[in-house]
């Protein structure tokens, strides 16, 4: 395995073969404008300014990659619905009465529901003149500098089953040793080197080159799933050179007994590492394949889409209608929300019925084996009926856990429910979730776990009590041992780092941070934003991604807001909270236009911290007991 470190003790200029391509780097001219963004290098040898933002979406970009000669937006939609904002504008100021105080995005797109989406072209309009709101530019985060300057810990890959690698990470861990490029160096060609890992984070390590002991002077943190990242022994095979640092060449003058010495008995990446990310990054799920997925303008149906393209796992999913391929939905293809095609009429889900009555060319359903299975229920005993009470994630406020009611039983063991006091008269806002779902929860659960629990709209019995309102309603409770208690080993803990979609604009992935965690149900905190935004998630919710995600998939990472932003949006809420922080009011829905009214006036609420928050990773007897 050493025979290949012979290049870095007598010649240390020499390199393998000429032909081969990968060695040659040619140095960059110093009068060259580089630009990075969300990680790559783009430079212009005209020296012409390389970035622009659409003036629509607030998205920043290369330049020569926006539409129209003016390079004013982004794309073809952006420029089109700019020329009709303006009206779109009016009539939702009209409806809102004062600018919304959601963040601003780096990236719009349809949201989850139309309200949202209305309110996102309405925050477009606004962003360049609201200073408390601008857009978070994208370059210049770094992972590695904002967990070393603040002492941050990631969750670890391997709570993350869905994601690349997810399954397979094996014993990486600090001390592994691996080949990489050598940037101290002033030879022509591509040169690599030895380095231990110092820190992990997600997929990101902390490097640091063999020799440097304790100097930390030359660290740096790269994706270890990057295709530069090799095993020990990966130069030796390959016939590449092996260079000690510039910094450090003075220190030895036998430098391969040394390697010798320093790498007997060390870890480094198995020799399949590579081929292993790649199989974990094929996805079966392929363009032009069509399946069912919620309507976002109405929660209670579904509609059929067309896969458009594939990043990381996830998917934008087109409307079939939709003629210019603007009216999108973005989610995981283990999502909850997507099936294969005739699932609703299987199992008497309301769906929406196509304009287009004949496939277009290229399109096909999707073949069902490749969605998400459910776990099977037996409903031929006790099982769930129509009018029966529990607790539920809001999918339109997932901050909130509310009073909520079983509208509708369907066929293998799905339910439509609907959010007391907030139902439309149509039903059109029922949502679906499984039996097994884990964003349901019994009578009783957030009082146990000291959570907020949010009464029905217009309910003036406060502190709302459940013996009380389902006596008023007469009501049932549905009962405790139908609900799921699998608590699996997540490995979360409080304070750990990832990558997370915002689920109410699920095209952004956005840096993140664990705030709670009630045995599998984990609290997403959006850094730089207020708490007000946070979202209720399950522990193996497949929109949760380790730090790195974006970088190894290519997808676009939202990071925290700036220090100015936050300064300014925290001002006027926090003078809000001192007011109301002895009641909680509830969340007002509206029509199919607007946004919730939370979302507008800036009320929120705090969650209660006790000793109810589970970071062990076990089942625990957590549902209250009904009260007779």
């Amino acid at each position: 395995m050493f025979d290949g470190y012979d290049s870095c003790s007598e010649d240390t200029s020499s390199s393998s073969s000429s032909d081969e391509s990968e060695e040659e780097v040619a140095p960059l001219p110093s009068s060259l404008p580089i630009i990075k963004n969300n990680g790559q290098v783009y430079t212009y040898p005209d020296g012409k300014s390389g970035m622009a933002t659409c003036e629509m979406c607030g998205m920043v970009g290369v330049r020569d990659a926006f539409y129209s000669k003016t390079k004013r937006f982004c794309s073809v939609s952006c420029s089109r619905s700019y020329s009709s904002n303006s009206k779109k504008a009016s009539i939702l100021a009209r409806l809102q009465g004062k600018p919304p105080t959601k963040k601003a995005k780096v990236l719009q797109k349809q949201p989850l529901v139309a309200k949202l989406a209305a309110y996102a072209q309405y925050q477009a309009t606004l962003q360049n003149q609201a200073k408390t709101k601008a857009a978070v530019p994208v370059e210049g985060f770094s992972w590695g500098n904002y967990i070393n300057s603040n002492s941050f810990t990631a969750a670890p890959v391997t709570c993350f089953k869905h994601a690349p690698m997810g399954t397979c990470w094996g014993d990486i861990a600090e001390g592994v040793r691996v080949e990489v490029p050598n940037t101290d160096c002033s030879l022509p060609t591509k040169v690599f080197w030895i380095a231990g890992i110092v820190k992990l984070a997600g997929y990101n390590a902390l490097l640091r080159y063999e020799g440097f002991e304790n100097d930390s002077s030359l660290d740096f943190w790269c994706n270890i799933c990057g295709s530069d990242i090799h095993p020990v022994g990966w130069c030796a095979t390959s016939g590449k050179p092996l260079v000690p640092p510039r910094s450090i060449q003075h220190k030895y003058t036998n430098w391969k007994a040394f390697l010798v010495k320093r790498l007997t008995g060390a870890k480094t990446l198995p020799p399949d590492f590579s081929q292993k990310v790649s199989e974990s990054m094929q996805y079966p799920f392929k363009t032009s394949m069509r399946v069912e997925v919620v309507d976002k303008t109405h929660l209670c149906r579904t509609r059929v889409a067309v896969v458009d393209s594939v990043v990381g796992g996830r998917l934008r999913l087109v409307y079939e209608e939709s003629e210019d391929k603007t009216d999108d939905f973005w989610c995981h293809m283990y999502s909850p929300l997507i099936h294969h095609i005739g699932w609703s009429r299987s199992i008497g889900h309301r769906f929406k019925r196509s304009d287009i009555t004949k496939k277009q060319d290229g399109h096909f359903d999707a073949p069902p084996h490749l969605f998400m299975k459910v776990k099977e229920v037996d409903a031929a005993g006790e099982w769930f009926k129509e009018g029966m009470k529990l607790e539920a994630i809001d999918p339109l406020n997932l901050s909130a856990i509310c009073v909520a009611t079983i509208r509708k039983v369907l066929a293998d063991g799905y339910l439509m429910i609907g959010i007391d006091g907030s139902e439309a008269a149509d039903g059109s806002d029922w949502f679906c979730y499984h039996a097994t779902s884990p964003s349901i929860f019994p009578v009783g659960f957030c009082e146990i776990n000291m959570i907020e629990l949010t009464p029905p709209r217009g309910y003036a019995k406060l502190p709302f009590k459940w013996f009380d309102y389902l006596r008023e309603t007469d009501s049932i409770a549905a009962p405790v041992k139908l609900f799921n208690k699998e608590v699996p080993n997540h490995g979360f803990h409080v304070g750990m780092k990832l990558e997370a979609v915002d689920l109410m604009e699920p095209r952004l992935v956005c840096v993140a941070t664990v705030t709670r965690i009630i045995h599998r149900l984990l609290r997403i905190h959006f850094d730089g934003w207020e708490d007000e935004y946070d979202q209720w998630v399950d522990c193996e919710s497949p929109d949760l991604y380790p730090v790195g995600w974006c970088q190894l998939t290519g997808y676009q990472l939202q990071p925290p807001a700036p220090q100015s932003s936050r300064d300014s949006q925290s001002s006027s809420s926090k003078q809000k909270k001192k007011a109301k922080s002895q009641q909680y009011k509830g969340h007002k829905k509206m029509t199919s236009l607007q946004l919730k009214e939370e979302l507008l006036d800036g009320e929120e609420y705090s969650f209660l911290q006790g000793t109810s928050d589970q970071e062990s990773n076990g089942s625990a007897s957590y549902y209250i007991k009904q009260e007779p």
